[in-house]
């Protein structure tokens, strides 16, 4: 499934289901097929994924200093691609909305 965000004040942005639920969620939204962030709840959700995204940059190195002794077969594989970089398109997205007074769906 895809998740295709849209806004009168930008081009649409499409997201594979995972990442586009994971923002959802950070922003309090249920990730079901159609959903709406109003123009009033722009701000909120901007500063949720801000926080997300501090919060992942943060805990980024933790991983890998705890284990720097271990096997590298024993190490879970770790996402390339960071909350960041997912997020950005989307915070982007939210803020020429809000911007502009207008809505986003999907």
């Amino acid at each position: 499934m895809l998740f295709k965000f849209k806004s009168r004040a930008t081009a649409d942005l499409i997201m594979l289901e995972p990442n586009g639920r994971q923002l959802l969620e950070i922003i309090g939204k249920t990730p079901d097929p159609h959903g709406i962030v109003t123009a009033a709840q722009i701000p909120a959700a901007i500063a949720a994924l801000e926080a997300a995204v501090a919060a992942d940059e943060a805990n980024a190195g933790a991983p890998a200093e705890e284990a720097e002794g271990a096997d590298d077969e024993q190490q879970p594989p770790r996402d390339t691609v960071r909350l960041r970089q997912r997020a950005a398109p989307f915070i982007d997205m939210l803020r020429r909305s809000a911007a502009e007074d207008h809505d986003v769906v999907w």
